[in-house]
């Protein structure tokens, strides 16, 4: 890759850990950010439920991190997710570095320095492909549920808040 197109450091790991996973889908790094859904949407064209949005928590009982991958169309009912493992608390900054290796805008699901928990959101499982953050506010990559589902371990459950006004 030229030098005017080399990836951020942190997406260069994910395209690196992709590779070796199989998956030949390459970076695609936005010409804003992407660090919320509706801002991701608009740079690839796509709807925001097919944005695959990383929120990490942490867990009370031993300070593991919780990921879930929740389609950007939904709001994470954080009660659904305390039920499956345990009482929840705010991860700063510094604690979803710390444990993913990645900085809050940009978290991707995989490649993580610590062991994290991972839940993916069962709406995302209506997509044909899904769009996940690759380590830098910027860059992103597709993949499709089954995938991503494969590529993190993780189950996918109810994780959605339900207005049920």
């Amino acid at each position: 890759m030229p030098p005017e197109n080399k990836l951020p450091d942190a997406a260069q790991r994910v395209a690196d850990l992709l590779a070796r996973n199989g998956h030949a889908g390459p970076i695609v790094m936005l010409p804003a950010t992407g660090k919320t859904s509706a801002q991701a949407a608009a740079g690839l064209g796509c709807t925001v439920a097919e944005i695959a949005k990383s929120i990490v928590f942490r867990r009370l009982a031993d300070d593991t991190a919780v990921m879930v991958v929740a389609s950007g169309a939904n709001r994470v009912d954080e009660q659904k997710i305390a039920a499956l493992v345990g009482p929840l608390g705010k991860a700063d900054a510094a604690f979803v570095r710390q444990h993913t290796g990645y900085s809050i805008g940009g978290v991707c699901p995989i490649g993580h320095l610590r062991e994290t928990i991972i839940l993916v959101d069962q709406d995302l499982l209506r997509f044909d492909s899904v769009w996940a953050a690759a380590g830098h506010p910027h860059a992103v990559f597709k993949l499709t549920p089954r995938e991503l589902l494969a590529l993190t371990g993780a189950q996918a459950v109810d994780v959605a808040s339900r207005n049920l006004a």
